[in-house]
């Protein structure tokens, strides 16, 4: 059967999420689904650490210049490219200044560190350099041409910053009553607050910490962002199994040691708690935040690579197919 093809509800889709919970793994399968529906995609990275490149199986680092992560085709037949590059306060602000004629002044902010001065004495200011970027990206995107992705993933920070974040356009706001400072937080605004422009996914693992900070999460980026929140991922969900109640009576006959028996029951017990563990904080979730769930499996190695983050974008295509009927 072929895969339902993927249709973005945003122009703009933020990943957050928790650090740990797999944002970048999950930004890197949406980007491979919706490449395989043929839309162009953009990854957008905003930290400058991000794993992202080996989970398309590329070893060079990102730059501020796009770099295609999979050419056209690689996800499959007449699928479209991913391409991915890194968003910093600085290279947004020299891009900035240049484009209105001002190249020599941005060299010297940049070497000088007056950027830094300014963050300091202007709190949000290097988000909304970023972010303001963003904002250009998706006009660029919803005007087409060639060249223009048809869908841009941010892959934002870690849950504590992607607050600040997201709330810093309307902080600027009150720091500044006029000029290109507040027209770029008003249009950053404008951005957030259309569901059709962009939404924020959240990432979790159905696990009690992150569960709780993800629910937070949520509340805080709707109180103090104004953003649409998409369907919420629960990522690493261990398959469940039928487990007998007693290990030893189902071995009974197989001629076994007993230390071997032992060991079954043992590994029995603990997929049993895990199991009612992750369905417990699953229940919880649903019960704090009334959001749709994207369950992804788990994967059960310790370097992720382009065969993984494929096969989780056949599950969350499965799962946002489920979702969206």
């Amino acid at each position: 059967m072929d895969p339902a093809p993927f249709t973005p509800p945003a122009r703009v889709t933020i990943v957050a999420g928790k650090g740990g919970v797999g944002k970048t793994t999950v930004s890197a399968a949406l980007a491979r689904l919706a490449a395989r529906s043929g839309l162009t995609t953009l990854i957008v990275e905003v930290e400058g650490k991000s794993g992202l490149p080996a989970l398309f199986g590329r070893t060079d680092p990102l730059t501020y210049h796009e770099t295609v992560l999979l050419p056209a085709g690689g996800a499959g037949p007449g699928s479209a490219e991913v391409r991915a590059r890194t968003l910093t306060p600085d290279d947004a602000l020299v891009e900035y200044l240049e484009d209105h004629g001002m190249r020599r002044i941005s060299k010297r902010l940049i070497s000088t560190g007056t950027l830094d001065v300014v963050a300091t004495a202007v709190p949000g200011i290097k988000d909304i350099l970023v972010l303001g970027k963003v904002k250009q990206l998706e006009m660029l995107s919803a005007a087409g041409g060639a060249g223009q992705p048809d869908f841009i993933v941010v892959d934002a920070p870690a849950a504590g910053h992607a607050v600040t974040f997201l709330a810093s356009a309307y902080g600027l706001l009150d720091a500044a009553a006029v000029g290109p400072i507040r027209a770029q937080a008003n249009d950053v605004i404008a951005l957030l607050g259309d569901p059709a422009r962009c939404q924020v996914m959240l990432v979790t693992l159905p696990e009690e910490t992150p569960v709780n900070e993800a629910a937070d999460t949520a509340f805080h980026l709707e109180d103090r962002a104004g953003v649409q929140l998409a369907p919420i991922v629960v990522n690493g969900m261990w398959p469940h199994l039928e487990l007998p109640p007693d290990a030893a009576l189902a071995v009974t006959g197989l001629g076994l040691s007993p230390q071997a028996v032992d060991k079954l029951s043992q590994a029995a017990g603990f997929r049993r708690q895990r199991q009612e563990l992750q369905d417990a904080q699953v229940a919880r979730l649903a019960e704090m935040l009334p959001l749709p769930q994207l369950r992804l499996p788990f994967v059960f190695t310790t370097e992720l690579g382009p065969d993984d983050a494929q096969f989780l974008a056949n599950a969350l295509g499965e799962q946002m197919a489920g979702v969206l009927q």
